[in-house]
């Protein structure tokens, strides 16, 4: 039993008569009579009874239409399920990333996404790059934010794009000394107690600092160690002591704080954007091309690794 006799049969029904039906459905009425013969024989049953009046469904012809509309309705909605899947609209995106990235660029990115993609359901997963890079490898995440590169098992699988460029910055409360300073040297920094990251992703940034500031200095034996950026910020606020972190920090103000630029200018690890190229998903192609309309130098480098998106994505 095909689709085509399940129309047939309905067009029957509709147009109680061969003839008007054959023209309804563009066949000539020879070959619509026989597919209904063939139809009621592989049913087992009568489905029409044939009169002068012209062609009426019998009760078991009744009970079929019922179920052969139905299953029409379900197979166009497939084939509907089927078109939004392939096209991403539809489907779900698994996400790690690292807090920081929630000042930038995530919070344009999902913005975005969630209006293009509605129907997608995101899952998204705070945790430290060496956890976003095994889950990557370990199919668990569809693409990760990372601080840095991904390292270790897996990471050889993985397309990996910078996402942001951050360097070090100070943050003072308003009482501060340094509070209306443009910027501060090292050397001032390392006369101040200071506050620092302390979060799984930091000890790459920890090793810059103690090169920076000096391994054995005051500085770093009696420094502040804080979870996360907020509490950086939280604590200078409280006039703890002089916070360090990314340039992302200014996407964070707080009321009572003030922000300094580091002298020497001193680069940090990139904000990282990765995904493994053999696993992409039509989700994850219309969640790269998001980020290709919000950030044209990520899209570059992503045109540079992948090829250019296809034309009419959005």
């Amino acid at each position: 039993m095909e689709a085509r006799h399940l129309r047939y049969a309905l067009a029957l029904a509709e147009h109680e008569h061969f003839g008007r039906a054959a023209r309804a459905l563009g066949i000539a009425q020879p070959p619509l009579s026989k597919q209904i013969a063939d139809l009621e024989r592989e049913v087992g049953a009568r489905l029409f009874d044939r009169t002068r009046r012209g062609v009426f469904p019998t009760a078991a012809g009744q009970a079929f239409l019922v179920r052969a509309r139905k299953a029409l309705d379900e197979m166009a909605a497939a084939s509907a399920d089927a078109g939004r899947a392939a096209r991403g609209e539809t489907g779900r995106l698994r996400l790690g990333f690292i807090a920081s990235a929630l000042l930038e660029p995530l919070p344009g990115v999902l913005r975005r996404f969630g209006r293009v993609r509605p129907g997608v359901r995101l899952e998204l997963h705070e945790m430290a790059t060496s956890r976003s890079t095994a889950a990557l490898a370990a199919g668990e995440l569809d693409v990760a934010v990372t601080l840095g590169r991904p390292r270790g098992a897996g990471a050889e699988h993985l397309v990996s794009v910078p996402v942001g460029h951050d360097h070090l910055i100070a943050v003072v409360s308003t009482a501060h000394p340094y509070a209306g300073r443009p910027s501060v040297s090292v050397d001032q920094l390392r006369r101040q107690p200071l506050i620092l990251a302390a979060g799984e992703d930091e000890p790459a940034l920890l090793t810059g600092l103690r090169a920076l500031l000096g391994e054995d200095g005051p500085a770093l034996s009696g420094a502040a160690f804080a979870r996360d950026i907020h509490t950086i910020i939280g604590l200078a606020a409280c006039g703890v002591g002089v916070g360090l972190g990314p340039s992302r920090m200014l996407a964070a103000p707080r009321p009572g704080t003030w922000f300094c630029e580091v002298t020497p200018r001193t680069p940090l690890p990139d904000l990282v954007l990765s995904f493994t190229a053999r696993d992409r998903s039509p989700v994850l192609d219309a969640f790269l091309d998001v980020i290709r309309d919000d950030c044209p130098t990520v899209g570059a480098a992503l045109d540079q690794r992948l090829g250019p998106r296809a034309e009419g994505v959005v």
